[in-house]
């Protein structure tokens, strides 16, 4: 990483950090941590070659009496194969997720347990993303639905989002009048499940978590070419290092993940539009 890329970074979280207690004022519970991963076969679209990345990520979840708090946020440091504006060093880009879900057994004060699932609820938040590269993508997405909340160590949710998402792309082809360089997508639909189940292997305090997205398409791209559905499956499988080394527990984990993505952004048939690429993982939780 650049100098000046491991600065910009320092800052987003030394913010980020500071605002986590505003966030988690009056919950019944929180968790917030920084966490680290980095793997070598990333890919982006149009681009042939695989990507190293490094990416630092800030999250926060936090609990109350009606309903709970997501927030998450990648930033993700590629290498030169994938360039920044300019092409001298590689592209930054910064992507921010906020959930907030409403549980309907706290609001109407009884249960809506049925077979495996301990609650239901409804889902609402948004999506923010910016990368400095000559496309200059700057999404703006917002997403509403059901939730099914299992009951399970840990947890899993699965959700039915209805998605609206708006979006720029800078290069000169889109601003031709036949093509879109500020683009509003067709409304779709995500369906996703996230997971983290903590579970002890012999010794070792473990925990397996994730997510995963299936996205319907959404309708014609910048260029008028019909997207396809996306399928994202991010996983890891982690170590309670701090529980073992010195007896905190929650601390710092430690571990390898996968992703795996198909069709990113709803792109099809061009180079580096299918991911599959194993990660290392480590997260300190304060």
């Amino acid at each position: 990483m650049k100098k000046a890329q491991i600065v910009g970074v320092a800052r987003v979280l030394g913010a980020l950090a500071l605002a986590s207690p505003v966030v988690s004022h009056g919950a019944d519970w929180s968790d917030t941590f920084i966490g680290y991963r980095y793997g070598t076969r990333f890919t982006e679209p149009n681009i042939r070659e695989d990507i190293r990345k490094h990416i630092v990520q800030f999250g926060h979840a936090s609990g109350y009496k009606l309903g709970q708090n997501f927030l998450n946020v990648d930033v993700l440091l590629s290498d030169r194969k994938d360039p920044a504006q300019g092409g001298e060093t590689g592209a930054t880009d910064v992507y921010l997720i906020y959930r907030h879900q409403l549980h309907l057994g706290k609001v109407f004060g009884r249960s809506f347990a049925f077979g495996p699932v301990k609650e239901v609820g409804i889902t609402a938040g948004f999506d923010l993303s910016t990368k400095n590269t000559a496309f200059a993508p700057r999404k703006r997405m917002a997403v509403v639905g059901p939730t099914l909340k299992f009951d399970v160590p840990g947890f899993f949710d699965l959700s039915l989002l209805y998605t609206v998402e708006r979006n720029h792309c800078g290069l000169p082809p889109c601003r031709l009048p036949q093509n879109h360089s500020e683009h509003s997508f067709d409304p779709y639909l995500i369906v996703n499940a996230a997971w983290g189940i903590p579970f002890e292997l012999g010794p070792l305090p473990m925990k397996f978590q994730g997510f995963a997205n299936y996205v319907t398409p959404k309708g014609r791209d910048y260029f008028n070419a019909k997207t396809k559905s996306e399928r994202l499956v991010r996983t890891s499988l982690m170590v309670d290092v701090g529980r073992m080394a010195w007896g905190a527990k929650n601390s710092l984990w430690v571990g390898v993940g996968y992703e795996y993505w198909q069709h990113k952004f709803g792109n099809h048939d061009k180079p580096g539009v299918n991911t599959r690429t194993p990660t290392f993982q480590a997260e300190w939780h304060f």
